[in-house]
């Protein structure tokens, strides 16, 4: 029988036995809802929250439940900065890329400031690749860099031009 419908209609017998088990479910569901189950009339009950509100802006505006308040709007980022401790000082440097020269960062030698320079290198993964270093030794390939954490394939050719070994 599952054969013919799905030469018919062009889907699997596994596709067709899903069908079918969704829309069962939904049938039973919708007369579940609609004949057996009992509302008793509560379907769309109103809660006032205006209680609730109001006690939310007196603790949060520190007791002062004055709306007009004119303070309200810098308390308000005042608040914020404090919860999500941002810094007014933050600030996006970019790196400037275009002064770095092609093999200019011997990577035997290179210290973490140098190593910051190269396109997507922090801080952090520089320190990874001085302490893999050490550990390791000098480096004898370019290559041998993608066995530091942080940097794969793609990390490495953005940055190798910029490197050489001595």
């Amino acid at each position: 029988m599952f054969e013919k419908i799905s030469k018919k209609i062009g889907f699997t017998e596994t596709e067709i036995i899903v069908i079918l088990f969704l829309s069962g479910l939904f049938l039973i569901g919708f007369v579940f809802v609609e004949f057996i189950k009992d509302n008793n009339g509560e379907e769309n009950i109103f809660v006032d929250y205006t209680k609730e509100d109001s006690l939310f802006a007196f603790y949060s505006s520190n007791g002062s439940l004055d709306i007009e308040d004119k303070e309200a709007p810098e308390k308000d980022q005042e608040i914020k900065k404090q919860v999500l401790e941002l810094q007014d000082n933050f600030s996006y440097e970019k790196k400037d890329i275009e002064s770095l020269k092609e093999k200019s960062i011997n990577i035997n030698t290179a210290g973490v400031d140098e190593l910051v320079l190269l396109p997507g290198i922090g801080e952090k993964t520089a320190e990874k690749i001085i302490e893999f270093r050490t550990e390791s030794g000098n480096f004898k390939r370019l290559d041998e860099l993608m066995e530091v954490k942080g940097i794969g394939e793609v990390k490495f050719n953005k940055i190798k031009k910029f490197l050489y070994i001595e």
